[in-house]
């Protein structure tokens, strides 16, 4: 079976628009067609209703499943033929998210690319559902994110334990605690009465960002119900409203060990319980070949952290 049409055919099924498969393909309508009446050929089956607007045909639909996974398991055994031949050339796609990109990447890609010079790195990073997709779709290899991973047929490796910081800025405590400010910010700090900021103004992450969801899960044990002024997707551009009294919002420890003080002036940093500590894992998928080189990535991560 020729794997290029299959390629072109998964998009053709996407887009079920053979000029916009095509546009994408960059080839000719009628170079796709070509190679799509080669496929139903082969297969004796049609795969298209071409008549308008487009659908698959129930033979295309079973196609359209199992052609990924088809093309999954070429690329699979490319990648152990090549593991097999030469460790120290290849591919390796690594997820993580925006946050912990700043901290783990520089650790361990420079150490990395001088014991692996012949491997293409490709790094992908995103929020957590995104990643969480793309180790499912054999888009990446090896992904850094909190534990538990959600799919349960990830197998992970613990790298550190994450604690979670509040940044309060001292601004806000001005504005709110005029009169008793240095009281409040103490009983918040020792005391973790964090419901006191329940009038407070709020910046957050997008909610499919775990420290969203850990910020979330805090706010809602101390009863309160946060006005949100902004949600973004990059945690430092939160820590830059921050320092300007914007509001409060929710930051990692591990960014915050590795990171100059300076980034943290006019900002109070308030260590929250209600069991958010967790562990930072690298995960990959149980029933995916990993490579030496993974291997390896994962090896030198773990010394640069310990």
């Amino acid at each position: 079976m020729n794997f290029l049409n299959i390629e072109y055919f998964l998009v053709a099924a996407k887009e079920l628009n053979f000029s916009k498969a095509a546009e994408k393909l960059y080839i000719s309508p009628q170079s796709l067609s070509t190679h799509i009446a080669k496929l139903e050929s082969e297969l004796g089956a049609e795969l298209f209703y071409r008549d308008h607007p487009m659908r698959l045909t129930y033979a295309g639909e079973v196609l359209a499943k199992r052609g990924q996974e088809i093309l999954d398991g070429k690329k699979q055994m490319l990648d152990e033929l090549r593991d097999i031949s030469d460790s120290k050339k290849g591919k390796l796609a690594i997820g993580v998210s925006h946050t912990r990109g700043l901290v783990f990447l520089p650790l361990v890609l420079p150490s990395f690319h001088e014991e692996y010079p012949g491997v293409d790195i490709k790094v992908l990073e995103a929020a957590t559902s995104k990643l969480d997709a793309a180790l499912a779709n054999g888009d990446i290899d090896i992904m850094i994110s909190l534990m538990p991973f959600s799919n349960e047929n990830v197998e992970s490796v613990e790298l550190l334990s994450e604690e979670m910081f509040m940044l309060v800025p001292d601004k806000i405590l001005e504005k709110y605690f005029p009169d008793n400010k240095d009281e409040i910010l103490y009983r918040i700090q020792n005391e973790n009465e964090i419901s006191l900021l329940k009038d407070c103004p709020f910046l957050m992450l997008y909610s499919d960002n775990r420290v969203r969801v850990i910020a979330d899960k805090v706010l809602n044990e101390n009863s309160i119900k946060p006005n949100i002024l902004l949600e973004v997707e990059n945690i430092e551009t939160l820590l830059e409203l921050s320092k300007k009294g914007m509001g409060i919002t929710f930051y990692p420890h591990s960014l915050q060990t590795y990171s100059t003080s300076k980034k943290f002036e006019g900002l109070h940093i308030v260590k929250v319980s209600y069991g958010t500590e967790q562990a930072i894992g690298v995960g990959y998928l149980k029933n995916r070949f990993l490579s030496q080189a993974a291997k390896g990535f994962i090896n030198i991560l773990k010394e640069a952290i310990q």
